[in-house]
């Protein structure tokens, strides 16, 4: 049961987290060590659950990304398959440097100094891209040309690092790029589909078979909660963000990491 109660809450986290710009890598970091949730289990659970949260991106937009109803017209079908293309386009950075990389980065970042450091970093960042005046010449995400993605893909590898946050890289990287605020956060989301599965297809084949049957409960459970409650933050984020700025989620990252700082001062976290 106490298994089934970390799902739950390590769930919450991701589904809160993954689609802000705020990290939810570097929140289940946190988290893990403070409900003592550690090893193999611990790893492979905190990716697959993520696909959990991807996968409320799909319901959520359902009609901008499935090309087979009968609603739709030959000219949107044909751009709902080009928004594929692109999605899985822009995943390749991640996959290549991620394949050569991504155990090393897990090995020697996976800590709370890293996080707390990421995400004032980042902080520090989308405050001064929101100080700018100028607005996305980008308004669509049709307008997104191959190389724009590309580049996108290769902004989201900075996230592989924990505490920097997938959402924020490829939301900042697609302001810089020209992409407006609405078009940044709408693909940030598209492509977090193919990059959350294929990571968690490859831990599924890696450490699956050894799950014992209360694992794969508490993976069941972690991702169904992860999915309904991004579901809700989706739409909260998608409504906020046509008002309002990232300023505010800049001023959250950098409080977090002072406190996050503060706590390994005092070895309430451990590094290890």
């Amino acid at each position: 049961m106490i298994l089934y109660f970390k799902a739950i809450i390590l769930g919450i986290v991701e589904g809160i987290t993954e689609f802000l710009p705020i990290s939810s890598t570097g929140h289940l970091i946190i988290v893990n060590q403070f409900v003592g949730f550690s090893g193999g289990f611990a790893k492979m659970f905190d990716i697959v659950i993520q696909l959990g949260a991807i996968l409320s991106v799909v319901v959520y937009f359902w009609n901008r990304l499935y090309p087979f109803s009968a609603k739709q017209s030959a000219e949107q079908k044909a751009e709902i398959w080009k928004t594929w293309q692109k999605a899985v386009i822009g995943v390749f950075p991640a996959i290549i440097i991620g394949g050569a990389l991504g155990h090393r980065i897990e090995e020697r970042l996976f800590n709370p100094l890293t996080v707390a450091l990421s995400l004032f970093i980042g902080g520090i960042i989308l405050l001064i891209v929101e100080k700018r005046k100028t607005s996305g010449a980008i308004v669509a995400v049709k307008d997104l040309s191959i190389p724009v993605v590309l580049a996108i893909g290769f902004f989201q590898c900075l996230a592989m690092v924990p505490g920097t946050s997938r959402a924020a890289a490829t939301i900042i990287g697609a302001m810089l790029l020209g992409a407006s605020r609405p078009v940044a956060a709408e693909f940030s989301f598209f492509l977090a589909i193919p990059t959350m599965v294929a990571a968690s297809g490859y831990s599924l084949l890696k450490h699956g078979a050894a799950m014992s049957s209360a694992e794969r409960t508490a993976l069941l459970i972690g991702f169904a909660v992860s999915f309904f409650v991004a579901w809700g933050v989706i739409a909260f984020f998608m409504n906020y963000i046509r008002k309002h700025n990232f300023s505010l989620f800049a001023y959250y990252r950098i409080t977090l990491a002072i406190i996050i700082g503060a706590l390994i001062y005092a070895r309430v976290l451990q590094m290890a």
